[in-house]
This record gives C-alpha cells, structure tokens and sequence, in this order.
C-alpha cells in the first residue's frame, strides 16, 4: 500500500470519519537526468546563499513570506498548521450537488480515503453507499500541506475518492478565445455533415476499457533508449572524485438523524 500523505477526519454534519488520504496516481515518468554534455558528468544543483556564495545546507532551510520588499516573516511547519488547527486536520463537508453539475474542467488530481480505524468503517461504509445511492457528491475543503483545496468526495466501487478541484480563479474563462459560435448555419454546417458525425460517433462508440489504450510515446522512447543501450550508443561519466562510494465507537444513526434535524432546523431541508 501507498503511503498516506495525510490524516485526519472527514466531518460530514455532526459524523466524524478518521481517514488517511493515499494518492490515486501512479507516476511511472522517465527520468532524464542533466548532463554536461562536454563530458557526461551529471550536473549537481545546489542550494546558495545568493549572498555569500556559500552552499545552504537543508537544515538550515527556512520557509519565508516577503511582506515587504527585502523583508520576511520565516513561517515554521507549526505556523501552518497553528493558523487553522481545524482545517489542517479536516475534510469539512461543505454540501452535496449532483455530479453532472461539476464541469470536467474543475477536476485536478484524485486521492483515495481509507478508513484510519476499524471503528471508522462502519460509517465510511455507510457514506460511501449513501453517495453511491444518491447520485450525489460532496462537496468539500481541505489542507493539504500550506494550501487549501476545493475536493469532490465521491464513490467509486468500494472507495472513497477525494478529487482536488480546480477554484474558478484557476480557470480561463473560454470567452476570450477566438471560437465558432452555435449558429451552425453562419458556419455552413448542413444536415447532412452533421448526420454524418453522428453516425461515426456511434460506430466509435464502446463500454469504456481503461486497459485498451497505452501510452505509445512512452512505449517508443523505451524502445529507442533500449536501442541506443544495445547499440553501443551510451555515454559513461567519468568517474566522480572525492565522493564517498481506531477512535470509539459512536451511534451513527443518532448523530445522522441528529444532523438532519439541524439541517432542517435551519431551514437546510
């Protein structure tokens, strides 16, 4: 299993839920290192004091905020986490919408939840189905690190999916891009072209298969790279010098129907 980048409790109502967040994405990039194309040495980047010329090391690294120009507060792990305790530790609910309703164009990067506790199963079950049976997502935030995030938290098969969403000011508003309009017609768009297009995309139409489809550029690299390898095509550096060789049980149903009275109480019904 992967490790979790982050623990705490999805609140939903008066429900809390200890969960571990994993990451959902596998990253399987190809790693290119810099070289020194003169003699293949690898190129080392270091950490300067752009003052004395002197390298940094990492203990000695700080986090600073430049308030002022040339003036900064250094801002510590606990700073981060002293500025909203609660938010740091909590995947707070904020509403549920239809999944329809989220533009693809929000989604950004999908995390799973897994229960922290055995007695946290019972209700990350009951969450889980209930949003499967709904058809509904919710809608939350959550600190990750220094930021915050908009998330959808969603069912899918046995998990829950936490997805990172994108807030509208990280979206370019398409208005300004040069497109063709919906009058089709202005365009010489006819009847017949656009039955035309319908039909392929009912011949290209199929269940959607994950595994059908591969990443060919990747594919290709790796055969050229291992071509260059078999080839005599490699390059060696010359040899480097000097360098060493589960919380309580609670009542879910009381604190569920508790929850729903509050929410009609206020007028949420």
């Amino acid at each position: 299993m992967s490790r979790s980048i982050w623990s705490g409790d999805i609140s939903f109502g008066l429900v809390t839920i200890p969960v571990a967040l994993h990451p959902a994405e596998e990253r399987n990039e190809l790693a290119f290192h810099l070289l020194d194309g003169r003699d293949m040495a690898p190129i080392r980047q270091e950490r300067v004091n752009s003052v004395t010329g002197d390298e940094v090391p990492w203990e000695d690294v700080v986090k600073g905020y430049e308030y002022e120009p040339g003036t900064y507060v250094i801002i510590t792990d606990d700073d981060f986490r002293a500025a909203d305790v609660k938010a740091t530790r909590t995947i707070d609910v904020l509403g549920m919408v239809r999944a329809g309703e989220i533009s693809t164009l929000f989604y950004d990067h999908p995390y799973y939840l897994v229960p922290a506790s055995t007695a946290a199963r019972k209700a990350y079950a009951i969450l889980r189905d209930t949003l499967a049976r709904s058809g509904y997502v919710g809608v939350a935030s959550i600190v990750i690190r220094t930021r915050q995030h908009l998330a959808a938290l969603m069912p899918v098969g046995d998990a829950l999916v936490l997805d990172i969403l994108r807030f509208p000011y990280e979206l370019r508003d398409s208005g300004d891009l040069d497109l063709p309009g919906s009058d089709l017609t202005s365009l010489g768009v006819t009847d017949t072209e656009m039955a035309l297009a319908s039909q392929l995309v009912e011949a290209m139409t199929a269940p959607w298969d994950p595994s059908a489809y591969h990443d060919t550029y990747r594919e290709a690299l790796l055969d050229l790279i291992k071509h260059k390898a078999e080839t005599g095509e490699v390059l060696k550096p010359p040899a480097a010098e000097g360098q060493p060789a589960g919380g309580e049980l609670v009542d879910i149903m009381s604190l569920l129907k508790r929850s729903l009275d509050e929410r009609r109480a206020a007028g949420g019904a």
